[in-house]
């Protein structure tokens, strides 16, 4: 499989997981067979990828920040890096607010579907862990995400997928204190980086193999164990709100690599298209690095001494589909329960939303506890929370699948942006699984 033809299989198993996930719903037994048979294969993917993205971070941030010779080079990408991501998330939450005041989905929910809704997901155990999670966040003190970013213990941070930014910061302290010591008293440690480096971006081209079977099996279990259809259709308005300001968000990043870095959109959407596609099938910002990484430098040509620090920051800091989707989705739940929002409670929703979006994982399900922050820091009634989420809570899957697509696609923009104004754009170099086959034979033989 070569990787030019890669995002054509991948979306043919898209295709083909819906219509067989459809079909297995209409079935009693359709949803346990699904489960039994077909789920653990996207699981096995997705656990796959989750292997290789902290040994990837590990490996190709030291190596990015050992190759700059210089700290300042650091300096100067790490502050874009922040600057264009937040400037990108205010964006995105203003979007969304102005589609849902203007749109008003909320309005048009009926008591008795509320009382559906509510009646169905208020105690679900997915509504009510939610609710436990952002409680935790909220009492915790105003400079708790600095003190999460650094790590104890670096073996056992390595050793959690969920601590990404504790990753990151040993990594940037190893890859600056290795440029410190000098390039002959690095050069041991150096070499080790840049073959780990080559090794792990082999797993990501071998693991993508399997990926238009995994996308399949992944959206084939989202489907058959779909919600009840008819709560799908009473909230198709609001989710339609969401899907039309990704949508517009999608455009606006398009616009801004046509006109900052001069590069085709549609190729850039194109090239990015396998990520998309991943990121929309595991919901899953952190699954899709590896291959947002791998994308990005071999595909669009963006030097790894950006990439590697830009995408694994932007994995955990940068939300903007999720942040977009706190505005809509905060301020449809005050308009279905009759819960009055003034200028400054929108003022609040964006400021929060922003926030909330640096110390959120970048997990399935996140920005529901997003969701809750934003709620409490508007003023929403405490006794309501849980029935607020329950009015989302049917769509919020599909929901989550779409608005990870935008948190990917951010992530590809921006890396291009940096990368063009510290001039590390170059030319693709793209790496096939079997580059090296013929070396192994020949050595054999």
């Amino acid at each position: 499989m070569k990787k030019m033809e890669l995002h054509w299989k991948i979306l043919i198993g898209m295709i083909l997981g819906i219509l067989f996930g459809f079909g297995m719903n209409q079935l009693s037994w359709g949803e346990q067979f699904v489960s039994d048979w077909i789920q653990p294969l996207g699981t096995i993917f997705v656990k796959l990828l989750k292997l290789i993205a902290i040994p990837l971070i590990l490996a190709s941030l030291v190596k990015g920040i050992s190759d700059l010779k210089d700290i300042s080079k650091f300096r100067n990408i790490g502050v874009r890096t922040i600057v264009i991501y937040i400037c990108t998330t205010i964006v995105a939450i203003t979007i969304g607010l102005v589609l849902v005041n203007i749109l008003q989905p909320g309005e048009g929910i009926s008591e008795e579907t509320i009382a559906k809704l509510t009646e169905t997901y208020s105690n679900d155990s997915g509504v009510t862990s939610k609710l436990e999670e952002a409680s935790k966040q909220k009492d915790s003190g105003p400079l708790h995400f600095l003190e999460d970013m650094v790590p104890d213990n670096a073996i056992f941070a390595l050793s959690n997928n969920s601590l990404m930014l504790q990753v990151i910061f040993f990594t940037i302290f190893l890859g600056i204190s290795m440029l410190l010591i000098g390039e002959e008293r690095a050069k041991p440690l150096k070499h080790f980086f840049d073959s780990l480096n080559d090794v792990v971006l082999k797993m990501v081209d071998l693991i993508m193999l399997s990926a238009p079977v995994a996308v399949f099996a992944l959206l084939a279990s989202v489907v058959a164990s779909s919600s009840d259809p008819e709560l799908l259709v009473a909230l198709l308005k609001y989710a339609g709100v969401v899907v039309l300001g990704l949508f517009l968000m999608i455009a606006f990043y398009s616009l801004v690599v046509a006109s900052f870095t001069k590069y085709n959109p549609i190729t850039f959407l194109s090239k990015i298209s396998p990520a998309q596609l991943l990121a929309f099938s595991t919901s899953s910002s952190a699954a899709t690095l590896p291959v947002t990484m791998e994308r990005v430098e071999e595909h669009i040509g963006v030097d790894k001494e950006v990439s590697s620090f830009v995408l694994p920051v932007g994995a955990t800091i940068n939300m903007d589909g999720t942040s977009l989707y706190q505005g809509v989705a905060a301020v449809f739940i005050a308009q279905a329960l009759g819960f009055e929002l003034t200028l400054s409670s929108q003022l609040t929703i964006v400021l929060t939303a922003l926030l909330a979006s640096i110390g959120s994982a970048a997990v399935p399900g996140a920005g529901m506890v997003m969701l809750v922050i934003v709620l409490e820091a508007i003023g929403f009634p405490p006794d309501k929370l849980a029935i607020g989420l329950a009015l989302i809570f049917a769509v919020d899957r599909p929901l989550d699948m779409c608005r990870t697509v935008v948190n990917v696609t951010g992530d590809a923009t921006v890396a291009m942006m940096v990368a063009k104004s510290v001039g590390k754009m170059g030319k693709p170099k793209v790496q096939n699984w079997d580059d090296h086959l013929d070396e192994i034979k020949s050595k054999g033989s």
